[in-house]
């Protein structure tokens, strides 16, 4: 194996600091949604995901994909909003495996009551200390993350 590519000092400040970030802003969105919607962050992705499909329904793989979830995560998530009465599960007409996740009505009213709260959450978080600039930066920094490592 070659040698180690070890950080400078500013790449160990830059990662520390970021690991902070990936830490903190989950857990306060997470106690955020707890407090005040009785729900999990990844609830709140899945009922927000489901809500904006034009007929509030999606392939569990699919939805697995847009919440960024692996399918088993997922399937445990959508039990307990199952349990609640917010989502239901449906094999596909077309397709007997599959297994489709349907946004209740009751679930759709669960992510109209959450969403202002969670939306000024992300605003204080996030979007008030940064400038415009800033946060067009933010989103091609993103990218730059999301997008698929080159190839050696």
């Amino acid at each position: 194996m070659d040698e180690a590519r070890w950080l400078t000092d500013e790449q160990q400040q830059a990662w520390r600091r970021f690991v902070a970030v990936l830490f903190k802003l989950p857990a306060a969105l997470e106690t955020q949604l707890q407090r005040d919607a009785g729900l999990t962050h990844m609830g709140y992705l899945v009922l927000a995901s489901l809500s904006e499909e034009p007929d509030r329904r999606l392939a569990m793989s699919k939805l697995a994909k847009k919440a960024t979830a692996s399918l088993s995560r997922l399937s445990h998530v959508v039990a307990r909003l199952e349990a609640q009465g917010w989502v239901r599960r449906e094999r596909d007409p077309e397709d007997g495996r599959v297994q489709i996740a349907v946004l209740t009505d009751a679930g759709v009213r669960k992510i109209v009551e959450a969403a202002p709260g969670h939306a000024e959450a992300v605003q204080q978080l996030v979007f008030d200390r940064l400038t415009p600039g800033q946060i067009k930066q933010l989103a091609k920094l993103c990218d730059t993350f999301l997008d698929p490592p080159p190839t050696a």
